[in-house]
């Protein structure tokens, strides 16, 4: 008798997680089935990791590859795919961020931008904003907005002084001497899916020049399309002195990275920072592989476009539950007036993946191969649910 993952799930695994009860088992493109074989639409893709969505033949094909190759090697040695991936990100990445060091995850790349900050500066303060979210290790965490994070796990590491997301004056009046850089997700995912203004990242940009601190952008959400821009920060014509990134570079294998520019990086010396298993041969092979295909298959111009026909459709609604539907390319959030929870179930029942990053914020996510009825369908759900 198979056991259901659910209870097994229950018992045996750490309950860190609220959970939908579902227990998803197979995906192809944008959709994918439960256990029980019913299918969904999926507009989460891993929370914006499976941009290619699932099972693209090009991601399976590196896997193929370079399994059967070499899985791992040490840092200790040079590993082509490593290093041909971090020319690759030097070529797509904002001019001057020459420099990258892999890790794994979101929260780890954070983690070396903040060393790296700590390191060329010389400073303990860094400046982030309210409704933020960088991560849940240690001094991630610090930087993370969300109290019921951050309060059990106090005092931690650096100090951190909160400024108001798109509110430049804010961030003037919490820069101070003793601040080394401002840490800034172009479009805040977790937080509900806030959009700054035109000119928010350029007054940002302009007051870390005015000031000698770096500006450090979390593109961990954000990169590789899925804001209708390679990077979101391109959307804003802002080049931030170091970035961070994970998600869907790896297409579903862990793989993050910091990038930065030349003078930046030099402040690190040797084994001042490392990693186990970060920039290992299979995870760069995927990662390469995905650059190739987004790029190939024009999924830049298909977030933006898809995007804006989400919003559009979206707004179309006629609920008093909504506030309002935003989002830049396929990040994409629905502001209701009350609990999102509920909402989401009820989606997910009627075949529409999606989840709530705030109490009353739905958030879409879909993989960026998604196609014009494969929204028409998201909207129809959602349309069904909220009308």
């Amino acid at each position: 008798m198979v056991k259901n993952a659910g209870e097994l799930d229950s018992k045996f695994v750490a309950g860190t997680y609220k959970r939908f009860d579902v227990c998803l088992d197979k995906g192809s493109g944008c959709v994918v089935w439960d256990e029980s074989g019913k299918e969904y639409l999926d507009c989460v893709a891993g929370i914006a990791v499976s941009n290619l969505g699932h099972a693209h033949p090009k991601v399976l094909s590196a896997i193929r590859k370079q399994s059967k190759k070499l899985l791992h090697c040490s840092n200790w040695f040079n590993s082509r795919p490593q290093a041909e991936l971090a020319e690759v990100l030097a070529k797509i990445a904002p001019k001057g961020l020459s420099r990258t060091f892999f890790a794994n995850s979101g929260t780890e790349a954070v983690e070396g931008a903040l060393k790296l900050v700590r390191r060329k500066t010389g400073k303990k303060k860094v400046v982030a904003f309210e409704k933020a979210f960088h991560g849940r290790t240690m001094g991630a965490l610090s930087l993370t907005w969300k109290q019921k994070y951050r309060e059990p796990f106090e005092p931690l590491e650096p100090k951190v002084v909160r400024a108001k997301f798109n509110d430049i004056s804010s961030v003037r009046s919490a820069v101070d001497a003793d601040v080394g850089a401002v840490f800034v997700e172009p479009i805040q995912g977790e937080g509900g899916v806030n959009i700054p203004s035109d000119s928010f990242l350029r007054e940002l940009r302009e007051l870390c020049d005015e000031k000698g601190i770096l500006l450090v952008c979390d593109e961990v959400q954000t990169g590789f399309g899925r804001c209708g821009a390679m990077f979101a920060s391109e959307l804003y014509n802002v080049v931030p002195d170091v970035m961070c990134l994970a998600k869907a570079l790896g297409s579903g294998i862990p793989c993050g990275a910091v990038m930065a520019r030349e003078d930046v990086f030099s402040a690190l010396h040797s084994g001042e920072h490392g990693t186990t298993f970060g920039g290992n041969p299979l995870a760069c092979a995927v990662a390469l592989a995905s650059i190739k295909v987004i790029k190939k298959e024009g999924l830049v111009e298909n977030a933006r476009v898809r995007g804006e026909q989400l919003v559009a459709g979206l707004r179309s609604i006629q609920s008093d539950a909504i506030v309002e539907a935003r989002g830049k390319g396929l990040l994409v959030g629905l502001e209701l007036k009350s609990s999102a929870w509920d909402y989401c179930v009820k989606m997910i029942n009627a075949g529409l993946l999606v989840t709530c990053p705030t109490e009353n914020v739905v958030r879409f996510t879909p993989p960026l191969t998604i196609g014009e009825q494969q929204i028409n369908t998201a909207v129809e759900i959602a349309r069904k649910i909220l009308a």
